[in-house]
C-alpha cells in the first residue's frame, strides 16, 4: 500500500475549518445520541456561506478574533441560524469583548424573538457586564419563554444567576420587579416569594427575607421553599423563623429532606435532645429514607451508644444498596464505613475496623482513611508507626498540609500526648499568626498541659482576632470559674459569649458553673436544668448533678449522674466528679 502524502499546513488549516463549519450548521439536525437519525435535510449554506465560515474560522485561528466575530455575526444574520449566533458570542466572550457579546446575542434575541437561550445569553452577559439595572426585561422574558412546568424551577434558579452582582440590594430590587406578576398567582407564588427572599437575604436584609418566607407560605403551606427559606434564617438572631419550618413540617407528606435539613440545623445548635425527637419521627414515618438512618447513627456513635449506633448505619448501607441510589464508596457510604470502623476500634475489634477501611477506595477520603487507619494503629501500642502513615499521605494543595497536621494533633491528643501536639499546633501557628482555630486548639492543650496563664493569654490573643467568637470567651470564663478565680471577670465573659450565642448550651452550662462557684445555688440549678434539657452531655449532667447535690436533691443528682454515664462512661468530667464527692452510682 502507498501511504497517503501528507497535507500541507494551509491545506490541513483548511479541512479543519471546514468541518468546523459544516458542523455549526448542522448541529441543530444532528439527530441525539442513541436515537434513529432523521430524514436527511439540506443545509441552507450555500458556496458563498459556506467560504464566509471558513474565513470566519481562518480569522480566529490566525489571531484576528475581531474579524471573525464580525463575519459570523454577518453569516448569522443572513441565516438566522442559531449555531453561527452562538458561535459569535462564543467568539467575542473569548476575546473578553463583553459589548461584542451582547451585541451579538441581542441580535440573535432580535431575529428569533422565542429563543430562550439567546436571552438567557442577553441576561447572563448584562449581570457579567454588572449592568444589573438593565436585567429586568430579560428576566422576566427568561420566565416567560419557559415551559409551563419549568417556571418555578427556572424562578428558583435565579438567585445562582446573580450570585456574583456587585450591588446585592440592586439585584434585589432588580428581581422582585421581574417577578411582580409571580408573586400572587397561586401556581408560582410560593417559588417567587423564596427566590425574593433569598435576595433579600443576600443583600441584609434578613427581617425581608423573613417576610418573603411567610407570605409564600401563606400562598402554598405545603411548598418546601419557604421552609428552606426559613432554615437559612434560622439561628438566635431570628427565631421567628423556626414556626414557619415547624408549620411546613406538621403538614401532609413534608419532604424528608426539608426535616433532615432541619435536624441538622439543630445539631448545630447544640440542641440534640430535638433532633433526637425528629430523626425518631424521620425514621418511624419513611423507614426507608436512607439519610435519617445515617445521621441517626452518627449522633449515636457520637454519645457512645455504639451497639445501636452499628445497627443504624448498618441498616444505612444496606437500604443504600438496596435501593441503588447511592454508587459505591461515595460520600454517605464512606462515612458510615469510617463510623462503623470506629465503633469496631473502641471494642477492640481492629481486624473487623480494617474491613470496614477496606470497603473505601475514593482518592476523595484519602486522608479520612489514613487518620482511622492511624488511630487502630495507636490503640495496639504503634502511635509511631500511626503518625508516620499520616504524613506519608501524599501533600498537593495547603489545604492538604492542613488536613495532615490536624490529623497529627488529633492523634496525639486522643492517645494523651498532650506535649507533642501542643508543640506542632505552636509550630503551624508561628507561620500563620492569624489562624484562629490553630490558637484555640493550642488554648485547649495548654489547658490540658495545666498551664493556665499561656491557655489565658491564647485566648486573649483570640478574642482581639475574634472579637465575635463566642467559643474564646466561653473558654476563658469557664476556665476561670472552674479554677475559683476572679469569678466576676469569669461570668462577664460568658455573658459576652452568650450574646452571640444566645442558646448555646455548653455557653448556658458555662454560666450555671460560675453562678455555682460565686454561691447562687438555685439561680445555678434553673441554667444548668435548661441547658441539660437542651442537650443532655455528660459534662452538663456532671455539672447538673453537682448542683442539684449540693441543695439536697440527692435522688435528682443520682438519676442526671447515671443518664450521663450511660451516655459515656469514661466523661473525665463526671468521673472526677463523682471521684471528689465520693459517690458510686
Amino acid at each position: 500500500m502507498v501511504p497517503m502524502k501528507p497535507l500541507n499546513c494551509l491545506a490541513s488549516r483548511i479541512v479543519t475549518a471546514a468541518l468546523a463549519a459544516i458542523s455549526l450548521v448542522a448541529m441543530a439536525e444532528s439527530p441525539a445520541a442513541g436515537k434513529a437519525a432523521a430524514p436527511p435535510v439540506n443545509s441552507a449554506m450555500d458556496s458563498n456561506l459556506f467560504y464566509q465560515v471558513l474565513l470566519g474560522d481562518l480569522k480566529v485561528e490566525d489571531g484576528d478574533p475581531g474579524a471573525g466575530y464580525s463575519i459570523f455575526l454577518d453569516a448569522a444574520r443572513k441565516t438566522n441560524d442559531p449555531g453561527l449566533y452562538r458561535r459569535a458570542v462564543d467568539i467575542a466572550l473569548q476575546a473578553r469583548s463583553g459589548e461584542s457579546a451582547l451585541r451579538a446575542a441581542r441580535a440573535w434575541k432580535q431575529a428569533l424573538p422565542n429563543s430562550r437561550e439567546a436571552n438567557q445569553l442577553v441576561l447572563q452577559i448584562l449581570i457579567a457586564l454588572n449592568r444589573i439595572g438593565d436585567t429586568t426585561q430579560p428576566l422576566k422574558a427568561d420566565i416567560a419563554l419557559a415551559a409551563p412546568d419549568e417556571h418555578n424551577m427556572a424562578i428558583l434558579a435565579i438567585p445562582r444567576l446573580y450570585a456574583r452582582a456587585a450591588d446585592k440590594k440592586l439585584a434585589a430590587s432588580v428581581v422582585e420587579k421581574a417577578l411582580s406578576d409571580e408573586l400572587d398567582k397561586p401556581a408560582t407564588g410560593a417559588a417567587a416569594w423564596t427566590t425574593v427572599g433569598r435576595m433579600r437575604l443576600v443583600a441584609g436584609d434578613t427581617a425581608g427575607a423573613l417576610e418573603a418566607a411567610r407570605r409564600g407560605q401563606a400562598l402554598e403551606p405545603a411548598s418546601e421553599g419557604p421552609a428552606l427559606l426559613a432554615l437559612e434564617l434560622m439561628g438566635p438572631k431570628v427565631p421567628q423563623a423556626e414556626p414557619i419550618v415547624l408549620k411546613y413540617l406538621a403538614g401532609d407528606d413534608p419532604a424528608p429532606e426539608v426535616r433532615l435539613a432541619y435536624i441538622r440545623v439543630l445539631l448545630d445548635a447544640q440542641r440534640t435532645q430535638e433532633a433526637r425527637v425528629q430523626l425518631h419521627i424521620l425514621t418511624t414515618k419513611l423507614p426507608d429514607f436512607a439519610q435519617g438512618w445515617l445521621v441517626q447513627g452518627a449522633l449515636q456513635q457520637q454519645n457512645n451508644q455504639d451497639s445501636s449506633a452499628q445497627d443504624s448505619l448498618k441498616h444505612y448501607v444496606d437500604l443504600v444498596k438496596a435501593q441503588n441510589k447511592e454508587p459505591a464508596n461515595t460520600g454517605g457510604l464512606t462515612q458510615a464505613y469510617l463510623l462503623l470502623s470506629q465503633i469496631a476500634e473502641q471494642r477492640g475489634d481492629y481486624g473487623q475496623a480494617e474491613a470496614w477501611l477496606d470497603r473505601i477506595d475514593n482518592s476523595r477520603d484519602l486522608f479520612s482513611v489514613r487518620g482511622q487507619r492511624a488511630s487502630i494503629l495507636a490503640k495496639q501500642g504503634k502511635l509511631a508507626q500511626g503518625l508516620e502513615l499520616i504524613r506519608a499521605a501524599p501533600e498537593n494543595t495547603s489545604a492538604d498540609a492542613r488536613i495532615k497536621l490536624m490529623a497529627q494533633v488529633q492523634l496525639l491528643r486522643n492517645n494523651k500526648k498532650y506535649l507533642a501536639a501542643y508543640d506542632m499546633l505552636a509550630t503551624a501557628s508561628a507561620k500563620d499568626p492569624t489562624d484562629a482555630d490553630l490558637i484555640y486548639d493550642q488554648a485547649m492543650l495548654a489547658d490540658k498541659l495545666g498551664r493556665p496563664a499561656e491557655m489565658e493569654q491564647l485566648l486573649r490573643r483570640l478574642i482581639a482576632l475574634k472579637p465575635d467568637d463566642p467559643q474564646a470567651y466561653n473558654a476563658l470564663g469557664y476556665s476561670l470559674a472552674d479554677r475559683g478565680e476572679r469569678l466576676p471577670e469569669a461570668k462577664q465573659l460568658i455573658q459576652k459569649a452568650l450574646e452571640y450565642a444566645p442558646n448555646d448550651p455548653f455557653i448556658t452550662d458555662s454560666l450555671g458553673w460560675v453562678e455555682y462557684r460565686m454561691g447562687h445555688d438555685e439561680a445555678a440549678a434553673r441554667l444548668l436544668e435548661s441547658a441539660y434539657k437542651t442537650n443532655a452531655d455528660p459534662d452538663i449532667a456532671a455539672h447538673l448533678g453537682e448542683v442539684l447535690w449540693t441543695l439536697g436533691q440527692r435522688d435528682r443528682a443520682l438519676s442526671v449522674w447515671k443518664e450521663g454515664e450511660s451516655a459515656d462512661s469514661h466523661n473525665e468530667t463526671l468521673q472526677e466528679t463523682l471521684k471528689r464527692l465520693h459517690v458510686k452510682l
